[in-house]
């Protein structure tokens, strides 16, 4: 068993996207492969399908019905923004114990690979005194940091990894997922990156009609897993 957080700078980088292709990859290799999205927002009960917790039950080949959404995400909110202030619209909270100890078992009881995707970026708040960091580093597991190649990306991955590094989390793969209509090049993006992430693997996802080439960086960042 193995399992690896996948988390990233921001939100709307790509994490599900990373995520469900890894699953798809992993399928295809006959590598048993379990995901969760434990934590929501801006989720659509008429529009399941279309959320994160249901394109990873897509990927899954999973139905997506109320209780497999209920299995993997279990704290879902309808407002499209932080945790902490979603769950406050709804006069609910983010129970940051029982979310790591939802994890855990997860961990505990999967078979083959778990991905755990998180939710926005690293220093997300989950509630008033705990971030997305505080979650992974308490699961202790390996991360995938995911980012973008727009203009501003390499500060925030950067101060991703470094927030990272300072909890000591381990960081399998820095992933570039390139931002569409970005004026910069991931090319260059990656480049820069590669200096300062020293022994972490630096892996592009250019968006090509094709998706041959992300389909290569899934066989990648997989052997990393």
């Amino acid at each position: 068993m193995s399992a690896t957080f996948i988390t990233a700078t921001g939100t709307d980088i790509g994490k599900t996207f990373v995520a469900a292709g890894l699953i798809r990859h992993f399928r295809e290799v006959g590598r048993p492969v379990d995901a969760l999205k434990p934590v929501a927002t801006g989720f659509d009960a008429d529009q399941a399908a279309a959320s994160d917790p249901g394109l990873l039950l897509t990927a899954l080949g999973r139905p997506i019905t109320p209780l497999a959404i209920e299995r993997i995400a279990p704290w879902r909110f309808s407002a499209p923004v932080s945790p902490d202030l979603a769950a406050r619209l709804e006069n609910r909270t983010v129970h940051y114990d029982p979310l790591v100890a939802f994890s855990r078992k997860a961990i505990e009881s999967a078979v083959g690979t778990l991905l755990i995707e998180g939710i926005g970026g690293v220093m997300v708040p989950l509630d008033d005194t705990h971030t997305v960091l505080h979650w992974i580093a308490a699961l202790n597991i390996p991360v995938v940091l995911v980012t973008g190649s727009y203009l501003g990306s390499l500060s925030h991955a950067l101060t991703s990894l470094d927030a990272l590094r300072r909890r000591d989390i381990a960081i399998k793969a820095l992933v570039v997922n390139e931002t569409p209509g970005s004026t910069v090049p991931i090319a260059d993006t990656i480049a820069t990156l590669r200096h300062f992430a020293e022994a972490i693997p630096v892996l592009g996802l250019p968006r090509l009609p094709s998706g041959s080439a992300q389909h290569l960086t899934f066989v990648d960042i997989a052997a990393l897993l």
